[in-house]
């Protein structure tokens, strides 16, 4: 079976959404995006895939593999384990709205192997890979239907083009891989317990009384974990926290 051609708009196209990919992606690694091919169960590394459609000017599917390394340190932080998908989702957008203004759903974690299975069986789907020297770190896959018939412009490219890291940030592992990641990060005034009586019978003007003295620091949670505690203060109307104190990982309970 003879593989399928990839036509130049579509080499531009994949191209052009890998670099915008790359300009996003967490990654330490000084990745560049290799020549686009023939979607295929076999370009396949170790890791996990990111998967979600997109409809808007172009309709389609996009797909980002990470190393396992990424998976690792995002399971492994020091905060917690992480969202895969919240890493990835900036690539995603990235690499859609190369096409045009387009809504990306929130997108689900798979399998590599079958996450580009599934593209392969899509008529003109591409791969990009995108390599460390000849190693292939990461993957991004693009299904449209149809894809334009059109190059992206010269403006499009540069704006799109993913700045050369230095050869410090290269060597950056860890922590480095997580920095463009988007956390939830809320306050905690105090806590109580109430049974389903009390909360039923609650109603406007009811006073619900905390564990915490009035004038004690407020918790200070990310993703749920504490990380730090502050004295409430208000900035141009609005509430915020001033941090008098940085908990250090395991002593959260002390």
């Amino acid at each position: 079976m003879t593989a399928p051609t990839i036509t130049a708009p579509q080499l531009a196209l994949a191209r052009s959404a890998a670099e915008a990919a790359l300009a996003v992606l967490p990654t330490s690694r000084a990745l560049t995006a290799a020549a686009p091919v023939a979607a295929s169960a076999d370009t396949v590394i170790d890791g996990q895939a990111v998967t979600a459609r997109f409809s808007g000017a172009a309709n389609g599917e996009v797909v980002v593999v990470v190393g396992q390394d990424l998976a690792d340190a995002l399971k492994e932080s020091p905060l917690g384990e992480l969202d895969l998908t919240a890493a990835v989702r900036p690539a995603l957008e990235a690499a859609s709205r190369v096409f045009g203004p387009v809504v990306v759903d929130p997108g689900t974690v798979m399998e590599p192997g079958v996450a580009l299975s599934s593209m392969a069986t899509k008529e003109d789907a591409v791969v990009v890979p995108l390599v460390e020297g000849e190693e292939v770190r990461a993957i991004l896959g693009l299904a449209l239907s149809p894809w334009p018939t059109e190059e992206p412009g010269q403006m499009n490219l540069a704006a799109t083009r993913a700045p050369a890291p230095s050869s410090a940030m290269a060597m950056a592992h860890g922590l480095d891989m997580l920095h463009d990641v988007e956390m939830e990060v809320s306050a905690e005034l105090g806590r109580t317990r109430m049974s389903v009586r009390e909360l039923l019978s609650l109603n406007p003007g009811a006073i619900v009384e905390l564990d915490r003295a009035a004038g004690s620091p407020a918790d200070l949670l990310v993703n749920g974990r504490l990380i730090a505690r502050g004295e409430v203060v208000v900035v141009d109307e609005n509430f915020g926290i001033r941090i008098t104190e940085i908990v250090a990982p395991g002593t959260e309970r002390e």
